[in-house]
């Protein structure tokens, strides 16, 4: 890999991180200061709703009902290995495209995001956004979720990419 090509990455990696980490916290401190102890905000129709809410779980609070000490073990220590190896690899690998350094990034900033609210939040994530229709709606989630989720699409996206080699020199499909 050329220098100018690692320094393209390392600001790239470092832009969405701070991106994702920034955004997702400045958020949650306002769903702190503006949402709790009050009533649910519903916007658009309640296609959006805003309300408070403390996860001590994963993913739509799984995992939630463990025991305090095999929560930390399993969020706050595996998960910080995790993220430091992800970490370590988005920097050092030479063989990632700048799709797949965002996508890690965005992953990898969502989950440090989330990792930091458990280490200062007693093992909790503070959730804040809801959406839906009627009764058909997500779980309560927040920005470095939604990081996470897009960051896991464009992993998936670079992956179809790479295995369809007219998709990535932008063939037309027509022969």
């Amino acid at each position: 890999m050329n220098p100018w090509a690692r320094r393209y990455r390392l600001t790239l990696v470092s832009l969405v991180l701070a991106g994702t980490v920034g955004c997702d916290q400045a958020t949650k401190q306002l769903a702190i200061s503006q949402l709790r102890d009050e009533p649910t905000r519903s916007f658009l129709g309640g296609l959006l709703r805003l309300t408070f809410a403390e996860n001590p779980g994963a993913f739509l609070s799984l995992g939630g009902g463990l025991p305090h000490a095999v929560r930390f073990w399993l969020f706050i220590a595996a998960v910080g290995v995790l993220l430091l190896a992800t970490l370590v690899y988005l920097v050092m690998s030479r063989r990632l495209e700048p799709l797949q350094s965002a996508a890690l990034a965005l992953i990898v900033g969502g989950g440090l995001s989330n990792w930091f609210d458990r280490l200062v939040n007693d093992g909790r994530v503070v959730d804040f956004m809801n959406l839906g229709i009627g009764s058909l709606r997500t779980g309560i989630f927040n920005v470095a979720d939604v990081a996470l989720m897009f960051g896991a699409g464009l992993l998936l996206l670079a992956g179809w990419r790479a295995n369809n080699p007219e998709a990535r020199q932008g063939g037309s499909g027509q022969g």
